[in-house]
């Protein structure tokens, strides 16, 4: 903006007069702004000043409120994905009960007080070998850093296309598009009518002490050969694996060998379903291993 006359120097110096007697009213605020202090009459000398007040604004509001922020030290992607992403809240029997931030829900406090659970799902992707693809998380993810677990893990959003309930077709379209986020999967890969939704497990998983899981997590299996390109804001690495070099890892992981951990959910995944449904998917009767109705509560 510029100001040719006096006039309207003037005018703006009139307008602008409030951010002076603020500044008396409310010292704490501009002492933590001091580029925004400023002699409404000094305009009028010194038009150039007020030429520059829209930039020393966003300025000085852009660098407090980053440092001032909670979590500052967070990853901007990650901040931008828990900022801005809706989960959707449902209860125990996986009714939708409202939404919220992927930050909020998963802050073990909020998790703890509020009782917050939200819609989840977990991709088994397996090549034509029957080999199960598994993924490193990232070493910038805010819940369970590096740690191995199953080809996709992620939610649902609270958006027309991902609300959907028939045939889990809402999970099966977040499914699509975090494959391509996160593993660089192309859409045309990873048809939505090829996920066969197996079942659904409940379960709460505390991360550091801060952060943590509630999930009602829907168990997603596919065979598909595809080209995989991780995003390395998502991913740290991948390697597909047979069941025993599957138990091998899980070896490790017991033993602490290497600093092999794996997630909370795929291990629960492990434990109490995995390695009977690849049997299924080697024989090719993996649709007949679903069981949609149950909620199974593993918590």
């Amino acid at each position: 903006m510029t100001l040719t006359t006096g006039a309207g120097l003037l005018n703006a110096a009139a307008r602008l007069s409030f951010f002076h007697k603020s500044h008396h009213h409310y010292p704490l605020f501009f002492s933590n702004y001091p580029s925004l202090r400023f002699s409404p009459t000094s305009l009028i000398s010194n038009p150039t000043s007020f030429a520059s007040l829209p930039a020393r604004l966003s300025l000085s509001f852009n660098a407090s409120t980053m440092a001032d922020a909670p979590d500052a030290g967070m990853d901007a992607v990650q901040r931008r994905l828990m900022f801005e992403d809706e989960c959707i809240l449902v209860d125990e029997n996986d009714r939708v009960v409202g939404h919220d931030t992927k930050y909020n829900c998963h802050l073990m406090e909020k998790i703890e007080s509020e009782n917050l659970l939200h819609r989840a799902f977990s991709v088994f992707l397996f090549n034509s070998k029957n080999e199960l693809l598994l993924q490193q998380r990232s070493a910038t993810k805010v819940t369970f850093p590096l740690v191995w677990t199953n080809t996709c893990c992620s939610h649902p959003l609270y958006r027309e296309s991902e609300l959907i309930d028939e045939n889990s077709l809402g999970v099966r379209n977040a499914a699509q598009r975090k494959l391509l986020d996160e593993l660089g999967i192309p859409a045309e890969d990873v048809p939505v009518d090829q996920f066969i939704p197996l079942g659904r497990i409940l379960y709460k998983a505390p991360s550091d002490g801060k952060w943590g899981e509630h999930e009602l997590d829907y168990l997603l299996f596919t065979v598909r050969d595809v080209n995989v390109h991780p995003n390395p804001d998502e991913v740290a690495d991948i390697k597909y694996v047979n069941q025993e070099q599957l138990k091998e890892l899980l070896r490790k992981a017991d033993a602490g060998e290497e600093g092999l951990k794996l997630s909370p959910w795929f291990r629960l995944v492990v434990d109490n379903f995995l390695f009977k449904w690849w049997d299924n998917v080697e024989k090719g009767t993996i649709k007949e291993a679903a069981d949609m109705k149950t909620i199974h509560r593993l918590t």
